[in-house]
């Protein structure tokens, strides 16, 4: 990192410093090399949505056309992606997936079109659409298996190890426990194998999501560990907060409800100093179990509905169905209108039908069964 930021105006990411350095001129292919590498170290140290690393990528496209290098082009489109991702509307972000896979078409390149099931995957994972996240993922997948897909540009993450990841997530929703589970414990293999230290972090990370969803805090605070002990030594500022933010909440279903929280806590402003939204959403739910689990419902309510606001404005629609199924946990809680619990299950159950997750459509219906059994049983 030091040594890039010589090639820059102090202070000034992605503006080349008057592009002579030790004495020597930097040719247009000097600078599209240094943007680029320069863009990939800030988003590992800094975080997928550092501003600085946008605004290397976006100087690296301009030069990536006039120098016609398809290759960095896709780096670069991935970059922006990946900035987009973490702080944008998903709307936006979707449209550079398909630049992406534009790239991939016209240059008839399987390892492009690898990275760019990826960004599709992911982006329409988050959307809530997980079939089509599934389909983009198992894509991906079958070109990498086929074709012995060698990555040609240096990436953040493997996107082979993506699409194994995505696709792990997406089958968890169609019910597929055990398939899940399989498939995410090829891409830790995956990832190791091919020495991809950010594809590890992310690969745990996700894993312990999937140990979450079946809340299993023994397996949440082995992988959290895993995954803050990895995070710390590769300085990964993206992985770091969400280690922690699990790991607070194994602690508080163990009973540390009060370290827990404080974890919880922690994690979520670490988050926010990136700049990043996207997994916001998720980590207010995760901070409002906890709550629940510290009998501080009034303030769990809070902050699930704080939730509630920021996925709709981010249009990261995911964890919709949880959050309704939560709200309506918390309402209880309170002694909430009858008519309000009602519809913040019914709300659950209608989204997780609609997203085809069948994994959140009998967890809410279940959770509302059972309101309803304990509400004819008091009567």
């Amino acid at each position: 990192m030091l040594a890039l930021a010589h090639f820059f105006e102090r202070g000034r990411w992605g503006s080349l410093a008057g592009l002579r350095v030790a004495g020597q001129s930097l040719t247009a292919e000097d600078q599209l090399s240094v943007l680029t590498q320069a863009g990939l170290y800030l988003i590992h140290t800094r975080g997928m949505s550092a501003p600085e690393a946008r605004i290397c990528y976006e100087r690296a496209e301009a030069l990536c056309h006039s120098l016609n290098r398809p290759e960095l082009l896709y780096s670069a489109l991935m970059g922006q992606w990946y900035y987009s991702l973490l702080t944008a509307k998903l709307t936006a972000t979707l449209q550079i997936a398909k630049r992406v896979y534009s790239l991939a078409q016209q240059q008839n390149d399987a390892r492009i079109m690898v990275g760019a099931y990826y960004a599709l995957a992911v982006t329409f994972y988050y959307s809530g659409d997980f079939e089509t996240a599934r389909q983009h993922a198992l894509s991906g997948v079958e070109i990498w298996r086929s074709r012995s897909v060698q990555p040609f540009v240096e990436e953040l993450i493997d996107p082979a190890v993506g699409c194994l990841m995505w696709g792990a997530l997406s089958a968890w929703h169609f019910g597929e426990i055990a398939s899940s589970k399989t498939t995410m414990a090829k891409a830790i293999v995956l990832a190791k194998k091919l020495n991809d230290m950010a594809g590890l972090g992310m690969a745990l990370y996700c894993s312990g999501m999937l140990a979450h969803f079946e809340g299993n805090p023994a397996e949440v605070e082995r992988l959290a560990s895993d995954l803050i002990e990895l995070s710390t030594h590769q300085a990964f500022a993206s992985w770091l907060p969400g280690g922690v933010i699990l790991r607070g909440w194994a602690r508080s279903v163990s009973g540390n409800t009060a370290e827990g929280i404080s974890c919880i806590e922690e994690g979520i402003r670490d988050y926010q100093a990136t700049g990043a939204v996207l997994r916001l959403p998720y980590f207010l739910a995760v901070k409002a179990e906890a709550l629940h689990l510290a009998d501080s419902n009034p303030e769990a309510l809070e902050t699930i509905e704080a939730a509630q606001v920021l996925a709709e404005r981010s249009e990261v629609h995911w964890w919709c169905a949880e959050l309704h199924r939560l709200r309506g946990v918390f309402l209880v809680a309170i002694g909430a209108d009858e008519t309000k619990i009602e519809a913040s299950f019914s709300e659950a159950i209608r989204i997780a039908k609609e997203q085809k997750s069948v994994s959140l459509e009998k967890r809410a219906e279940a959770t509302c069964a059972e309101y309803r059994r304990q509400k004819a049983s008091a009567s």
